[in-house]
């Protein structure tokens, strides 16, 4: 009976596979349940429903990926394509599997299947990303970068190039590169005969605070040569970036903040500028720009108490380096939560590459998380002092924000620890809902 009515499903009528993956839908954020559940039960009843939604777009798909930085590029390319007046579907949860794709179409499609925008901005992992464009062929992909992240999962750094390389070839139109990073640069050499090729970057002055992971592991891959680069990112200072596009300068006030976050500027830039081609207003997009707000977790801010409480997301050993760079611990009490659940990658040796020198002078009021004791650890090698270690994070934020109450607060967290505090700080604050 089971294989007959699976047989039945795979052909029901379109709409009918939308009303009950937006009933199962309902059903799961009644009960609290993750946003992906109605997209991996869509996934299963029509494993054609993501191509037959997004076919529908007149400007097709944008697909982002990379190692770092894909949940704010995304948002920063969405708000940019808006202000040229785009109507813009994306996966703004963050949620980078073919099956949170597939849940955000539910949510925004009606009844008869039709989905309401012009374009599709969709952030996807590596891994995930090459399943997608077996049955997407994205009209552009940005790569950000390749780091050290989630090695359990997708071995050496070369591997996770590779499967950026299988995306860059299903990719029908254009290709956008980070030009600093070279096993992103190589990707071109895989690009279709007549496809465009656009390249975001940085100044010379600013190589040094960006380093790729051959820089800071001392090795090198076989350089090829750096191009010219359609969007630079030419300085950046306190809360204002300087960009070159098609070198002309122009300079703004960000709300973003974080060194990645302002270099992914330049990559949403670019990422717009290949896609309107001659309808692209570089003025109108930095006013887009300017004002973007961080994507939820990713220097994120919070009022508790009155006071600011900043969610910064770190996983790899770049992406906490720069965090570190990025926020001047002098003034803020500092909390850090590291869990190892599988959507953290499993293997925390990578915080052995982190240099936490610069927290020694004022300390760590909290460590938190699963892996709360092998961070411990990992500071009192830096010298770093530890006010209090609790594993449970409920308990640890709400003792961190009880024994800081009149000072600003600053938490780096993993993947999965940043959605438990969240969870938990919702309960004292305004915190955005991701539905």
């Amino acid at each position: 009976m089971q294989p007959l009515m699976c047989d039945i499903m795979k052909h029901m009528p379109h709409p009918f596979v939308v009303l009950l993956g937006k009933s199962i839908r309902y059903a799961a954020r009644l009960r609290g349940g993750g946003s992906a559940l109605p997209g991996l039960f869509v996934e299963k009843i029509d494993p054609d429903f993501i191509k037959k939604t997004l076919d529908q777009l007149p400007f097709g798909t944008i697909l982002i990926s990379g190692t770092n930085g894909k949940t704010t590029t995304t948002k920063m390319v969405v708000a940019l394509l808006e202000s040229h007046g785009l109507t813009v579907f994306t996966n703004r949860t963050g949620s980078n599997f073919t099956r949170g794709v597939a849940a955000a179409l539910l949510k925004d499609i009606d009844l008869k299947g039709k989905l309401h925008a012009d374009i599709a901005v969709l952030e996807l992992d590596e891994a995930h990303a090459v399943r997608f464009v077996k049955t997407v062929q994205p009209d552009y992909s940005l790569f950000l970068n390749v780091m050290r992240d989630q090695l359990d999962r997708f071995g050496e750094i070369d591997a996770t190039a590779k499967l950026l390389a299988q995306v860059a070839e299903h990719t029908q139109k254009g290709l956008i590169l980070n030009r600093e990073d070279p096993r992103i640069r190589a990707i071109a050499t895989v690009a279709k005969k007549n496809m465009s090729l656009t390249y975001f970057g940085l100044s010379d002055a600013l190589l040094k605070t960006f380093p790729n992971d051959d820089d800071m592991r001392k090795s090198s891959v076989k350089a090829t040569p750096r191009p010219t680069a359609d969007v630079l990112l030419q300085a950046y200072q306190a809360d204002t970036a300087t960009f070159s596009i098609d070198e002309q300068t122009y300079k703004t006030a960000l709300k973003i903040n974080g060194l990645y976050n302002v270099f992914n500027a330049a990559a949403a830039i670019a990422t717009t500028e290949a896609v309107l081609q001659g309808n692209f207003d570089a003025a109108k997009a930095i006013d887009g720009l300017a004002n973007v707000s961080p994507a939820f977790g990713r220097g994120e801010t919070l009022m508790i108490g009155g006071k600011p409480l900043e969610l910064v997301l770190v996983k790899n050993p770049s992406g906490f380096r720069l965090g570190l760079q990025s926020f001047p611990p002098e003034g803020h009490a500092t909390m850090i939560a590291i869990n190892d659940n599988y959507a953290d990658g499993r293997d925390m040796s990578w915080l052995w590459d982190v240099d936490f020198e610069s927290l020694a002078e004022v300390g760590v009021s909290q460590v938190s998380g699963v892996r709360a004791y092998d961070m411990a650890l990992r500071l009192q090698y830096d010298e770093v002092t530890i006010a209090h270690i609790e594993p449970d994070l409920a308990l640890a934020v709400r003792q961190f924000i009880a024994t800081n109450p009149d000072t600003p607060k600053r938490i780096y967290c993993t993947y999965t620890a940043m959605l438990a505090l969240r969870k938990e700080l919702a309960k004292m604050t305004q915190v955005e809902v991701i539905a």
